[in-house]
């Protein structure tokens, strides 16, 4: 029971599924095109840029007018003490209403500059969400088939909101932070380059203490978010087979592995956190160093005359701002390379290759039969591995055609062909006579519907799974499918009827209801082509008549492919086509073939064997 760590499952937040300081391949080409969609907001962009500048300065300002009333108030206390007027209590009042003055307006600007970046990062990802969501209609079958549904959901959802999320943090934070920083030592420096050049010595040691810091922990962060993936993974993995642990009785070996591996993440979180922990004591410990000699020093500058008092307050309070942007900055700057790395994953979806959705002079649906004919058909995933060999048939419309044959022969390679899925190698299929390149993509699938093995019914009421076959139909017309697909008594006896919601995986209905609610979806979009593969492998011989039925009623008047293992199925099939290796070996009717004695002969006598063996038994 050996697993391997699972993409996107450790870790929460906004970079979850990336692991931490993830660096892009190529981070300035990457910047450079999340550059070129920012330009769609270059004008908020100059508002947000503009409101944290002013918000900023304006919080700059503050300490040392808060200085000027520090240095009132001292000098209040020494006139008093010497016999004079004592405190001008109204002018320090303006300094403290002007001072108020500035953070509020500092605030004011924050908040305005906070409220249009979120704007600006939140339309990027709408708009990224939308063109990845089109994009993927665009894109050729097999892209989906060479890569897992975790792979290109992490596009759409952690990449995307690692993008989003980070960018409204990055930008207005390096923007604050470089400000900040130069303000802040502008300000230092208009009270005492002396002091300033102090307290800047302290700043090496503080940066080379956080990179040895940074240093000891990133190895043990790798391991922490490593560890956290297969610990999800296997919880994730033992709850959905729960019933499979129990059957076996492996609940002690289960929670043995989950022990060794919580053991490891403990280990790995626990220094980790312990050596991330260590860099806020080690840098307030540093920092109180330099305040003291800010403090010895301007005790001595103010005793020559060269510094007021309040001077002071205000210096230790931009010592004190100066080490904070220095720590946003390294912070942004390792937050940037997520969100290029998150960028880069997402534009390289969008760069990929799609398929061809229309072509000039489009042949038109409107009026075509159903004729199919395949014309020496070549065909490979691999162009260098030919899978289907001169493959060549005639389909009349109205006709039921099976496809039979074992399993990796091409029958399912067919269906796909047919639908342009993909398109072959040599050779072609015409529907009437047009060869299927010569539609538009989405107007010839128009022309197909398809019953399959795996049913897909969506989270929703009935009425809409069957609608999704035609989505301006009536509520009667969707009854009238309903009872062509022998659903209809059936969906009557549910609690809310043609209301009731299916759950997200359709577990409130049996496998044989579903597949008949697919066929009813299939009834209702009245396709002139059908295609039902292995539509009753799944269910018992009862159901299996039922949807039999109901499949003989989608069939009749269509032309029809049916892939089946169950050859007993198709005995009144108008043309069996037996595949062997991609090649067409037979063809001919059920009673046609088992006079031949040949392949399809030896097929259908080894399933009948089975059958009177399992009945014996």
């Amino acid at each position: 029971m050996s697993r391997g760590p699972r993409r996107g499952m450790g870790g929460h937040g906004p970079m979850r599924g990336m692991a931490p300081g993830e660096k892009p391949k190529d981070l300035k080409g990457t910047l450079k095109k999340l550059l070129g969609y920012m330009k769609a907001y270059k004008i908020q962009l100059f508002f947000v840029l503009i409101f944290a500048i002013g918000g900023t300065i304006f919080n700059i300002v503050g300490p040392k007018i808060l200085g000027k009333a520090t240095t009132e108030i001292f000098n209040g206390l020494v006139s008093k003490v010497s016999g004079g007027d004592g405190m001008n209590f109204t002018k320090i009042g303006k300094i403290l209403l002007f001072t108020l003055g500035l953070y509020v307006v500092s605030a004011l600007f924050s908040f305005v500059q906070g409220f249009i970046m979120t704007g600006i990062s939140q339309k990027m990802t709408y708009r990224l969400r939308k063109e990845i969501s089109q994009k993927i209609n665009r894109m050729p079958m097999n892209y989906f088939d060479t890569k897992t549904h975790g792979e290109v959901l992490s596009r759409v959802t952690n990449d995307i909101d690692t993008l989003g999320q980070s960018l409204n943090q990055s930008a207005t934070q390096m923007i604050t932070s470089v400000t900040t920083l130069i303000g802040v030592l502008v300000m230092m420096l208009s009270i005492s380059p002396l002091m300033t050049v102090v307290a800047l010595l302290i700043l090496p040691v503080s940066v080379g203490l956080i990179s040895i810091i940074m240093k000891r922990s990133q190895k043990y962060f790798r391991g922490q978010q490593e560890y956290l993936g297969h610990v999800n993974g296997q919880v994730e993995e033992v709850y959905g087979g729960h019933n499979i642990v129990k059957a076996f009785n492996k609940e002690k070996d289960v929670i043995t592995e989950f022990n060794e591996m919580n053991n490891k993440l403990y280990e790995s979180a626990w220094k980790s956190q312990f050596i991330s922990g260590m860099m806020m004591p080690i840098m307030q410990f540093v920092g109180n160093l330099g305040y003291v000699a800010v403090a010895i020093l301007g005790g001595y500058l103010t005793i020559k005359n060269a510094i007021e008092v309040g001077d002071i307050q205000s210096f230790i309070q931009y010592v004190r701002n100066f080490t904070q942007p220095i720590q946003q900055i390294a912070q942004v700057a390792n937050m940037l390379q997520s969100t290029a790395a998150a960028s880069e994953r997402v534009f390289e979806f969008l760069e990929e290759e799609e398929e061809d959705q229309t072509v000039p002079n489009p042949v038109s649906v409107e009026g075509l039969q159903g004729n199919v004919e395949f014309d020496h058909v070549h065909f490979g995933y691999n162009p260098e591995k030919i899978i289907i060999n001169d493959f060549s048939a005639k389909v009349k419309e109205g006709q039921k055609i099976a496809i039979v044959g074992p399993t990796g022969a091409g029958k399912t390679t067919m269906i796909k062909l047919l639908m342009r899925f993909y398109d072959v190698n040599s050779g072609a299929i015409l529907i009437d006579g047009h060869d299927v390149k010569d539609f538009n993509r989405s107007e010839l699938r128009q022309m197909f519907g398809m019953v399959l093995q795996d049913t897909w019914l969506f989270h929703g009421s009935i009425k809409d799974n069957i609608r999704y076959g035609k989505l301006d139909a009536t509520d009667e017309e969707v009854i009238e499918a309903a009872k062509a697909a022998r659903v209809h008594r059936f969906v009557q006896t549910l609690p809310g009827g043609y209301d009731m919601e299916l759950n997200e995986e359709a577990s409130n209905v049996s496998q044989g209801q579903k597949q008949l609610l697919t066929i009813a979806r299939a009834i209702l979009a009245d396709p002139k082509i059908l295609i039902l593969d292995e539509a009753t492998s799944s269910v018992d011989t009862r159901t299996e008549i039922q949807i039999q039925k109901a499949m003989d009623t989608l069939m009749k008047g269509r032309t029809s492919f049916v892939i089946a293992h169950r050859l007993s199925t198709i005995r009144d099939a108008d043309m069996i086509l037996v595949m062997k290796d991609g090649d067409i070996v037979e063809m001919g009717n059920h009673d046609e073939l088992i006079e031949k004695n040949g392949f399809y002969a030896e097929l259908y006598n080894s399933q009948f064997e089975k059958t009177t063996a399992s009945i014996s038994a």
